[in-house]
């Protein structure tokens, strides 16, 4: 079977490669080695996908349905692996094969199709919120996963050259830099969290209704991991002529519902979007950069 990678991944990682990187060239390759080592039977490439990795629906040996996912390094897939077995499955999808080899990682199926974005807003905010809660735990003594003010660093360093090269974002990211800065400053907690959680990576299940998928983790506090999920189907929001109260509410119901700090939650969620924004506006993205940016000014 001829693995090509779907569109969406193609133009994601063209954002983020950098020079001289070959990964997407040797990923065919190296898709039909992984299907040849674990005697794995295909049955299709997952269109749309994600954005950071090949997705391919196969088969075991023994006949069970499976996940096998490809990414480059610089999606971290070791750190993946090492969240996902210390969740053990518990909120959160099952690794199937203990073997380490770098780049590759067979999975649990779950419903690719089925989201907890599918369900009405409400209901999918719950589900969602649900899922996060069981996510939150101790990380495992020596961890190897980069922490919420590692992670933050570095893309400081990025909104900062943003903002001198356009002076329009400035003053945002101006704004978003002293929420960090003063968010540090004070005392919290280090869980391991997702990193990258929002509802399209939360999906249907057999072994529970709903498991989360494709973690980024970090450890930290628990508002930096809620914080992606206030701006969930932001396009929505920016649509509504009461899009800037919806946001509050959503921060003050989230915060209450997971016992999490409301300034906490409000000054992540500034942080988290302005960030996007001035990715998105990097890379040519001007229309998702555009709607962050919006949203960012509510908070």
């Amino acid at each position: 079977m001829a693995f090509e990678p779907p569109r969406r991944l193609v133009r994601a990682l063209g954002e983020t490669a950098p020079d001289g990187d070959e990964w997407l060239a040797k990923l065919p390759e190296a898709a039909e080695q992984a299907v040849a080592r674990g005697e794995l039977t295909v049955e299709r490439v997952q269109v749309p996908g994600g954005r950071s990795s090949l997705v391919v629906l196969v088969r075991t040996a023994e006949g069970t349905p499976a996940v096998l996912k490809l990414a480059p390094r610089r999606a971290r897939p070791r750190s993946e692996r090492a969240a996902l077995a210390h969740w053990g499955g518990l909120g959160a999808v099952q690794v199937l094969d203990g073997a380490d080899t770098e780049g590759v990682l067979l999975l649990e199926r779950l419903h690719p199709d089925v989201s907890v974005r599918s369900l009405p807003e409400a209901k999918a905010l719950l589900e969602a919120a649900g899922t996060l809660r069981r996510l939150w735990v101790e990380p495992p003594a020596g961890h190897p996963f980069e922490t919420v003010a590692e992670r933050t660093g570095r893309q400081a360093e990025a909104m900062r050259a943003g903002a001198a090269a356009d002076s329009e974002v400035a003053p945002l990211v101006d704004a978003a830099l002293a929420a960090r800065a003063e968010l540090l400053a004070a005392p919290s907690e280090g869980r391991l969290l997702h990193g990258t959680f929002r509802q399209s990576k939360v999906l249907a299940g057999d072994r529970m209704p709903w498991l989360a998928v494709g973690p980024d983790p970090v450890v930290g506090e628990s508002a930096f991991d809620l914080a992606r999920l206030v701006r969930d189907r932001v396009e929505d929001l920016i649509a509504q002529p009461s899009g800037a109260s919806t946001t509050r509410r959503r921060i003050k119901r989230l915060a209450e519902s997971l016992e999490v700090d409301q300034e906490r939650l409000r000054g992540w969620t500034l942080f988290r979007a302005v960030e996007s924004g001035v990715r998105a506006r990097r890379v040519g993205r001007e229309q998702d950069a555009e709607l962050l940016l919006e949203f960012a000014g509510w908070l």
